[in-house]
C-alpha cells in the first residue's frame, strides 16, 4: 500500500439493489436495539476486482431474499484492492463498519477486528437461527484453521490439489499416484516419453510452494505450519528441510521442464490444456479455463484431479485437502439485528445453489435444491468438498508479508538449483523471528 492510500477521500461505487434506494449513507456509524442493527442498509464493502459475489447477493436480492432486502435492502460499495486493509481499519476505529466487509487479506488484520469486538460470531449465530448446517465442514475447518473461529462467511471456495490428463496417464499405463514415491515414479514415465510432468509457474512461486506445504502436511501431519506459527518448531527443523528438498529434487529431475523460473501462471494454465504436460497442481479456481473449449484443447472430460498423495510413515492423509475461502466475508456485530439475521438465514440456505447455478462458481455453503446443468468437472469438485471434513491451508497462509515475499522468490532458485533447501528455510524462517 502507497502513501497516497492512507488519507485523503476515496472514490465510491454503489450499487443500489432496492427499488427507489438514493444516496443511502452506507458507512453511518451504528447503533443496537432495532431489528436492523441500527442500519438502513444490509451494506457490503467488498474489492472492486471481485464481480462474482457482488453478482451472486444481487441475484439473491430480487430472488430468493426478496423479503430480507425489502426490510433491509442490500447495498454494495467497492474499493480497490490495495485500499481494502487501510478502509477496514479506519471503518473498525470508527465503529463505522457496514454488515458485511471483505476480510483483509492478511488474516491478521481480520483477527485484529474480531479482537476489537468488530466481527459477529457466526458459529453461536448460525447455529441460534438453525443454519450453520448450510455451510460445508471443508469451508469451516478452513476458517478455522485460518481464523481460529468462524467468523467469515464462504461465498467462494477452493480446494486445491492435482489435476491430471487422463488420457496421457492412459497411454503410458500410469495409475492415481496413492503415495509420493509413486507420484514421482509418474512424473518419470511422462518425462520419458517426452511429456513436461508438472507444469508450474516459477514466476509467481507460490504454486511451487504450495506443494512445500502439501509435502510437510501428508509428512507431518495439518497442524505442521501451525507449530511453526506457534513457535512449537522451525522450518530450519530438519524434518521440515526435508519438505523443501523433496520438491528440490522434483527440479533436480526435471519435473517442472525447461524455464520454470519464467513460466507466469497462464503459461502454466496453457502448458497443461495444451496437453504438453501431464500434471498441474492448482485450485479449483482455475474451473473457468478448465470449462472452456476455447483454451482447454484436451477437453474437460480427459482432466481427473487427486490429492497430493500420502508420505510413507507420514502423520497426514491425502483426504485433508488444501483449502481456500476465495472471498471471506464477515459481518459486523455492531450491525447486527434481527433483519441481518434474516439475510444470514437465506444467505445460508440459498447462495450455495444461487452461485453454482447462476455463476457456475463453488462456495463453501452446500447446495439445497436443483440447479442448472453444470458443468461435469465442476460438479466433480463441488462432490469433493461435499465429502471432505478436513482441510490444510497453503504455504504462506499463517506467514507474514515479508516471509511470504521471500518464500515465492525463492521459489524458483530452489527447484532450479541455485538455492540449498537448507538455505530456502533459513531465509523463511529469518523473517518469520523478525516478525514476532
Amino acid at each position: 500500500m502507497d502513501a497516497s492510500s492512507l488519507s485523503g477521500p476515496r472514490s465510491r461505487r454503489l450499487i443500489p439493489v432496492a427499488a427507489s434506494v438514493s444516496a443511502i449513507a452506507l458507512l453511518a456509524a451504528c447503533g443496537g436495539g432495532s431489528p436492523s442493527g441500527g442500519n438502513d442498509t444490509f451494506g457490503l464493502l467488498i474489492n472492486d476486482d471481485n464481480q462474482i459475489v457482488q453478482d451472486a447477493l444481487t441475484s439473491l436480492s430480487t430472488g430468493a431474499c426478496t423479503d430480507a432486502n425489502e426490510a433491509l435492502p442490500l447495498e454494495i460499495e467497492t474499493v480497490p484492492q490495495s485500499g481494502l486493509d487501510q478502509q477496514l481499519q479506519l471503518l473498525g476505529g470508527q465503529d463505522a463498519l457496514p454488515a458485511q466487509f471483505a476480510a483483509s487479506g492478511s488474516p491478521a488484520v481480520t483477527k485484529g477486528l474480531d479482537e476489537a469486538g468488530h466481527t459477529l460470531d457466526l458459529e453461536a449465530t448460525l447455529t441460534e437461527l438453525g443454519v450453520v448446517d448450510d455451510i460445508e465442514p471443508a469451508a469451516i475447518s478452513t476458517i478455522e484453521n485460518l481464523y481460529g473461529g468462524l467468523i467469515v462467511l464462504p461465498y467462494q471456495f477452493n480446494i486445491e490439489g492435482v489435476w491430471y490428463n487422463k488420457q496421457l496417464f492412459a497411454d503410458n499405463g500410469i495409475e492415481v499416484p496413492q503415495t509420493w514415491d509413486e507420484l514421482t515414479e509418474a512424473a518419470a514415465q511422462l518425462q520419458e516419453a517426452g511429456v513436461t510432468p508438472l507444469s508450474a509457474s516459477g514466476e509467481q512461486g507460490w504454486p511451487i510452494t504450495r506443494l512445500i506445504s502439501g509435502y510437510l502436511y501428508r509428512s507431518l501431519g495439518p497442524d505442521a505450519l501451525q507449530r511453526v506459527a506457534d513457535g512449537e518448531a522451525k522450518l530450519t527443523d530438519p524434518e521440515y528441510v526435508e519438505a523443501a528438498q523433496a520438491i528440490a529434487d522434483l527440479g533436480a529431475d526435471g519435473y517442472f521442464g525447461q524455464g520454470v523460473g519464467s513460466i507466469d501462471y497462464d503459461t502454466a494454465v496453457s502448458q497443461f490444456l495444451t496437453g504438453n504436460a501431464g500434471m498441474f497442481y492448482m485450485g479449483s479456481w482455475t474451473l473457468g479455463a478448465f470449462n472452456d473449449p476455447a483454451q482447454n484443447q484436451i477437453g474437460a472430460e480427459n482432466i481427473g484431479f487427486f490429492g497430493l498423495p500420502e508420505v510413507a510413515g507420514g502423520a497426514g492423509s491425502a483426504d485433508q485437502l488444501p483449502a481456500n475461502v476465495g472471498l471471506p466475508i464477515a459481518v459486523s456485530a455492531k450491525a447486527y439485528g434481527d433483519d441481518t439475521g434474516a439475510w444470514l438465514s437465506c444467505i445460508a440456505e440459498n447462495y450455495g445453489a444461487t452461485s453454482l447455478g447462476d455463476q457456475g462458481t463453488i462456495s463453501g455453503f452446500k447446495v439445497n435444491g436443483d440447479v442448472a446443468e453444470v458443468p461435469e468437472l465442476t460438479q466433480s469438485v463441488q462432490d469433493t468438498i461435499a465429502g471432505t471434513t478436513e482441510t490444510t491451508l497453503w504455504f504462506e497462509a499463517l506467514f507474514g508479508a515479508k516471509a511470504t515475499t521471500t518464500s515465492q522468490q525463492n521459489a524458483a532458485p530452489l527447484v532450479s538449483g541455485s538455492i540449498s533447501a537448507e538455505d530456502f528455510m533459513a531465509k523463511i524462517q529469518a523473517d518469520l523471528d523478525a516478525e514476532k
